[in-house]
């Protein structure tokens, strides 16, 4: 079926007159009332083109081929009345493409290729109405006039060829996969396209032609097919040899300027086409070289000679930067028309910059170098910045316009050949940025050195990358494109900068990588810098402020010196004020990113404590550079808003947004203003909505400074709510969760926090929240025409203070609870699965865990939601499930008897059952399954074992556990699986040792224990093992010389692994190892005796007893306690294991006097090891005593 796009920019096509013919210059008032008028005449254009459109369809139908002179003169005027209608200058969407198609079929049959003339006006027509009306033919129409113009091709004369191959290409534009059938015709070895596209290929115009066919063959519409291989590879080709090809002496720069630009866009069409992979004819070196060549295509000033490929290195390669010379072969008719003048300027120029090397650099590159150096030394100081913003400072193409090259008349040659030469460098920077988003990020990586530069270059030719475009390039928006690649490179690349480092002293005999990573950051910190204070296009500036938001994003700068962010953040104030909303916007997102990454810096700390009072924003005569010579505010007044206030005052970023999202604006802004809403009088909503998020962000990672405006916050986050606007409500909701996640983890880490630090006191949290739920917030949570809303409100409310939440009115509590309980029935998923969570965190509140009917309200919602067709509401349910069993536990243990009578055996039947359930879920919902599971086999008491109803629910969830120890789940699945096994062992109520599923349990940890390759599940088996306080709960003979002897091989075995990763829990595997051997060692028994003898007979006893020393030495070693991956202090300290095994050994040589003779040699060797074990230790002890002695002596 026919359909319509937007076809890229027109220029790239061939210029034709006929185009120029339109009806917008009808009305001499046209331009004063265009509100009105355009709208008018669009109207009146899109009907009479209809009536066109349609007159001339029923007569093309009611005409039939003949070789008469009166077919020839009808059709010659059909097809004027057709072409002469300027269909671009109006909408047309009532134009139906159906009768587009059908028209062009009809006509293509009554034109005989015989007769050219007509039959090139017939072309003229077709690419017309298919570039101008946005039309993608129908297959069927596509094949007929595909076919009809391949049979021209091979008949007509060679003058016809050029518009035949343009209407071709307007057929073929995003059609190429279904042009299969005449690929080989078009695509082939004797193909039209590659015979007339490759660059031996004398007529540059037909040249042209087929590379701009091939172009949008390669193009391709969403949810269309790629053009298939080996036609696709066939286009690259072509593609890229035209851009590798020299431009011919007899060709002029501006049509070979459209040649590159068509060969640039179908190499972007091509790399859109899917990921890149590598294969023999399509080299990334090859093509990157290519592009970085026409990024500098006809940039004033320079020429550059770089390497045909470009090589993965961390250095850059060679290329030579050199002063465009004239020279005869190139743009010859414009070079004559330099005058004497000018090049007397270019020789004083040379002159000025003899210390700058000796290829002759402009003032503009000497005046960037050494202003950087002096602004770098003295702090960038923002006073001294501003005010004193000097020509220098700029680059070329903002100094004066009397020697710009732009001086031409417009219209002139010079200046259209830079237009086409700037469209040019567009292009490929828009193909680079094709490749960046195509190519794996750790690929093009090793490209880096080529783009981003590692050094300003003071003193020789600036280096040839991103940032020189962004500094150097006369177009905006070839800056612009060049700031969007970087912009790019820079997103998700904090993997790869995460090596740079220079925090420590420089190396004389050579630079690591990550010095030289890190100088690249500061180069860009630095270029990023120079254009944000030179650029004057708004457009453009927005792209250098979003660019340093990716970087900042990115950058570990707890791993560089600091000074990095204190010129950026000054330099970046004024613009908050900036008259064009995209820039303002623009500015919030980089100060969002300042206070966000690598939360709290010690520099954005300082900056964020900073005294107001100077800043750019409350004084009028500090301005942006731009506005240094076009001041568009009213002169001799400040700015109402008090954002800055006296130095211990409120943090004066926390001020800003506030007066942005709550005070009326008062300075007139740019047109593109007028877009935003959030009220007449307001700041616009995207200012707002970022002013909101910098709020938030700065509330997550600096809490101790916001902490002070806390009611304040409050307030306008009650007054986000109250608006009609959901995103700003949004906004709203989610700065109060942030509030409330603060105040928690501020508690939460209370017992390493400093005596001097300043906790929120508990009686302001309670205020803060009582304020903030008799407000909109209630009303946000039962709003269900906004489910996203109710969602952000359950997350706020689950940020509730416990402390706090106990101390709110009893009604204020039970309403809580009720709404949640209710939204966990709500048929949205997304405001089901927040609710759950919610009551998650709430059944771990201290005066609500307690609540028996809590408790059991909140357990059947949980269950209700565990059968929940969502897998994100079930994986919710799953994590409160864990959550409330751990409550259970606690519980138990604090309140006792009490609490365990109370609850229902048929309720804890149901969580039984439906935990068990869960465990065979996806992994998400299994690794808390799992957990919740071992609470609950761990909660059961006898009266509940005694009961037939609990017998095979209990033994389902046992193999419940032992199927996922055993079973291919993630790492984290398998680990909380063990540590539910181990805190199912500390049941003593279970029978243990003698159920059916003991021996598979101690089976499944046994082999997980010495096969698993993640050290942490190993660790967690390990520890489940240790967990049985008694003998006869590890079972017979069998099975306790079975985990004997794993854990010993374990241990033998515990620096074995194919995973560097794992290492770092080498030492906390062999801890843990050791104690549970020593723990077994101290409850076995003389029939145990001979399964240990043996194993400590053979060549690994020198092994074991070396790690025992190892371990009863160390000290602090960390062990992993816990689920869900939570890192903590083994509270068994090595002095307990000491002890340990000195009771072991004093209860074994007790037994060897008592033993009979059978026994006594399987226990003279266990307490021989033992006792070797005890004096090793012993000897390490006194000699690393003796060896600190003597480091002590000679300390002078």
């Amino acid at each position: 079926m026919a359909g319509k796009v937007t076809f890229f920019d027109t220029n790239v096509s061939f210029p034709s007159n006929l185009n120029n013919l339109g009806f917008q210059s009808a009305s001499p008032n046209t331009s004063r009332f265009v509100p009105q008028s355009k709208s008018q005449h669009e109207q009146d254009g899109s009907a009479q083109a209809q009536d066109q459109i349609s007159r001339c369809h029923e007569k093309l139908r009611s005409l039939r081929p003949t070789d008469s002179a009166t077919l020839k003169t009808e059709l010659n005027l059909l097809f004027d009345q057709l072409i002469s209608e300027n269909y671009s200058s109006s909408n047309h969407d009532n134009i139906h493409p159906e009768v587009v198609c059908e028209m062009l079929i009809q006509a293509s049959r009554l034109v005989p290729l015989s007769q050219e003339h007509l039959f090139i006006k017939l072309c003229q027509l077709i690419h017309q109405l298919l570039n101008q009306l946005q039309v993608i033919v129908d297959e069927h129409t596509l094949d007929v006039l595909v076919s009809y113009c391949s049979r021209a091709l091979r008949t007509c004369s060679s003058w016809t060829h050029p518009d035949v191959l343009l209407a071709l290409s307007s057929l073929v534009y995003g059609n190429g996969s279904k042009c299969q059938r005449h690929l080989p015709d078009l695509l082939g070895l004797s193909g039209f396209l590659v015979s007339y596209g490759d660059p031996v290929q004398p007529d540059v115009e037909l040249r042209r032609a087929a590379v701009h066919c091939i172009a949008n063959l390669c193009l391709s519409v969403p949810g269309q097919p790629f053009l298939e291989e080996p036609y696709k590879g066939v286009c690259y080709g072509i593609l890229l040899r035209t851009l590798q090809s020299p431009k011919p002496a007899d060709v002029e720069d501006i049509v070979f300027c459209s040649l590159l630009q068509s060969a640039l866009k179908g190499m972007q069409y091509f790399l859109n086409c899917g990921k890149w992979k590598a294969i023999p004819n399509q080299d990334l070196g090859t093509l990157l070289a290519v592009l970085k060549r026409f990024m500098f295509y006809g940039l004033p000033g320079m020429s550059a000679e770089m390497p045909q490929v470009l090589y993965p290195a961390p250095l850059p390669q060679y290329e030579t930067v050199s002063v465009v010379k004239p020279e005869p072969s190139q743009d010859s008719t414009v070079q004559k028309k330099n005058t004497g003048s000018q090049q007397n300027k270019k020789r004083k120029s040379r002159g000025k910059g003899k210390k700058a090397g000796a290829e002759g650099k402009r003032d503009a590159e000497e005046g960037e170098g050494d202003e950087v150096k002096s602004v770098d030394q003295s702090g960038w100081s923002l006073g001294s910045q501003s005010s004193s913003v000097t020509p220098q400072l700029y680059p070329s193409w903002k100094k004066g316009s009397s020697d710009s090259e732009f001086s031409d008349p417009e219209g002139g040659m010079q200046s259209k050949l830079r237009l086409y030469q700037a469209r040019v460098r567009q292009s490929a920077l828009q193909c680079f940025l094709a490749v960046v988003k195509c190519v794996e990020k750790r690929i093009l990586y090793g490209y880096w050195s080529s783009f981003v530069p590692d050094a300003p270059g003071i003193g020789g030719p600036p280096p040839l990358t991103l940032l020189t475009i962004a500094l150097k390039d006369p177009s905006p928006k070839v800056r612009a494109g060049s700031l969007q690649v970087l912009s790019a490179l820079l997103e998700g690349s904090r993997q790869f900068l995460s090596t740079a480092e220079d925090t420590s002293a420089p190396r004389q005999a050579f630079t690591p990588f990550s010095a030289t990573l890190a100088a690249s950051v500061r180069e860009l910190h630095r270029g990023l810098l120079l254009a944000l204070v030179a650029e004057s296009s708004c457009q453009t500036l927005t792209q250098v402020l979003k660019c340093l938001a990716h970087l900042v994003s990115n950058v570990p700068y707890n791993r560089l010196r600091p000074g990095l962010l204190s010129p950026l953040w000054k330099q970046i104030r004024p613009y908050i004020r900036h008259r064009d909303v995209n820039v303002r916007v623009s500015c919030l997102t980089l100060f969002g990113a300042l206070v966000s990454t690598q939360a709290p810096l010690p520099e954005i700390q300082l900056l964020l404590q900073q005294p107001g009072s100077t800043s750019a924003l409350n004084s009028p005569g500090v301005r942006t550079p731009q506005e240094l010579s076009h001041n568009w505010r009213r002169p001799g007044t400040s700015s109402p808003r008090g954002v800055e206030g006296a130095p211990e005052g409120p943090c004066w970023l926390l001020q800003l947004c506030v007066s942005l999202v709550t005070q009326p604006r008062e300075e007139p802004y740019s047109d593109s203003d007028a877009a935003g809403s959030g009220g007449a009088s307001l700041e616009p909503s995207p200012v707002r909505l970022e002013a909101l998020q910098v709020l938030a962000h700065l509330v997550k990672g600096y809490f101790s400074l916001a902490q002070t405006s806390l009611l304040e916050l409050g307030q306008l986050s009650a007054r986000c709510l109250a608006e009609q606007e959901p995103s700003v409500q949004l906004h709203g909701a989610k700065l109060l969760e942030e509030l409330g996640t603060g105040i928690i983890q501020q508690y939460r880490a209370d017992a390493n926090t400093p005596q001097s630090a300043k906790l929120v006191p508990v009686c302001q949290v309670v205020q803060f929240w009582s304020d903030v739920l008799s407000g909109p917030l209630i009303s946000a949570l039962q709003n269900e025409q906004h489910p996203t809303l109710q969602t952000s409100a359950c997350d706020t409310i689950s940020s509730i203070l416990p402390q706090a939440f106990s101390q709110l009115p009893d009604k204020t509590q039970v309403l809580c609870i009720t709404l949640l309980l209710g939204l966990t029935y709500s048929e949205n998923s997304l405001v089901k699965s927040a609710a759950v969570r919610a009551l998650g965190v709430y059944i771990l509140f201290p005066c609500l865990r307690e609540d028996v009917m809590f408790v059991a309200d909140t357990a059947n919602a949980i269950l209700t939601a565990l059968d929940d067709r969502s897998p994100n509401v079930r994986a919710k349910a799953a994590w409160s499930l864990g959550n409330l069993t751990d409550t259970l536990i606690v519980n138990m243990q604090s309140v006792g008897l009490e609490f365990q009578e109370e609850f229902s055996d048929m309720l804890l039947l149901n969580m039984l059952r439906s935990a068990t359930k869960a465990s065979g879920d996806k992994d998400r919902v299994k690794s808390n399954a799992v957990r919740a599971l071992g609470n609950l086999l761990h909660f059961l008491q006898p009266v509940h074992l005694g009961k037939p109803v609990f017998e095979q629910p209990l033994q389902e969830a046992m193999s419940a556990l032992i199927e996922t120890v055993r079973g291919d789940a993630t790492m984290k699945v398998r680990w909380n699986a063990c540590y539910a096994l181990g805190n199912t062992f500390r049941n003593r109520s279970l029978p243990l040792g003698s159920a059916v599923w003991s021996k598979e349990a101690y089976s499944a940890l046994s082999y997980v224990v010495t096969s698993c390759k993640n050290f942490k599940v190993r660790i967690k088996s390990a520890a489940a093992l240790s967990v049985p306080s008694t003998r006869d709960r590890y079972g017979d003979v069998h099975q306790f010389a079975e985990v004997w002897q794993a854990l010993a091989r374990a241990l033998e075995h515990s620096e074995d692994t194919e995973d560097f990763l794992e290492y770092r829990y080498c030492a906390s595997l062999r801890s843990q190892l050791c104690r549970a051997l020593l723990h077994l060692l101290s409850v076995c028994q003389p029939e145990d005796l001979p399964a240990l003898r043996s194993s400590l007979s053979d060549q690994s006893r020198p092994v074991l007893q070396d790690f025992l020393v190892r371990y009863l030495g160390d000290k602090d070693v960390a062990l992993i306690d816990g689920p869900a991956g939570e890192e903590a202090v083994d509270h068994t300290a090595p002095e307990d294991g000491l002890m340990v095994l000195n009771e072991t050994l004093t209860r074994l040589k007790g037994a060897l006097e008592e033993t009979v003779s059978d026994r006594s040699e399987d226990l003279k060797t266990v307490v021989s090891f033992l006792e070797d074990v005890l004096r090793n230790f012993e000897e390490t002890k006194e000699s690393d005593g003796n060896d600190s002695s003597l480091q002590l002596s000679k300390s002078p």
